[in-house]
């Protein structure tokens, strides 16, 4: 005799539902500007001010090397913030962490997210500069609050019109 079992672990479909599919549930439909689905695609992101899209960073080794020699920098208690101006009408990141200032992979890439995230916030107010954020320190035993409040000290002290300190 054969006997049907379902396992424990599967939920049937109609319980499985995913934030993209429990959001018209929640509240009224808000179509989106680019006419497709109700989720917010990078475009819509990085236009309301908190997206980190491929437009608003430094991809190449030419674009960090010619931040790096326009010799401009602003330096903090554990980064440094060297800026230039940009060929866009808005600022945009690179980040550098080396391994001999930060060991493990988890602690460099947990400063990077940081410093997106830092970026991304205060993107708003500032300058359309090329910007590298660069670890200048050991950061072993540190808080993350005191990277972020290091970082958007950074940030604060660019300069805001012009290319000089």
């Amino acid at each position: 005799m054969a006997v049907a079992r379902s396992s424990p672990l599967a939920a049937p479909r109609a319980v499985i539902a995913s934030p993209s599919e429990a959001r018209p549930q929640a509240g009224p439909e808000i179509p989106s500007p680019a006419g497709g689905s109700n989720g917010p695609s990078d475009e819509t992101a990085s236009k309301a001010g908190f997206g980190f899209g491929a437009s608003l960073r430094l991809h190449k080794t030419d674009e960090f090397s010619s931040v790096f020699a326009f010799r401009r920098v602003v330096r903090g208690r554990y980064f440094a913030l060297h800026y230039c101006p940009g060929q866009v009408d808005t600022a945009r990141l690179g980040v550098v962490v080396a391994k001999k200032l930060a060991k493990r992979a988890v602690q460099r890439n947990l400063l990077k997210r940081i410093g997106r995230d830092v970026f991304r916030h205060a993107r708003a107010s500032l300058p359309a500069y090329d910007l590298v954020l660069r670890l200048s320190a050991k950061v072993a035993d540190v808080s993350k609050r005191s990277l972020r409040e290091d970082m958007v000290a950074l940030f604060e002290r660019l300069p805001r019109q012009g290319t000089g300190k």
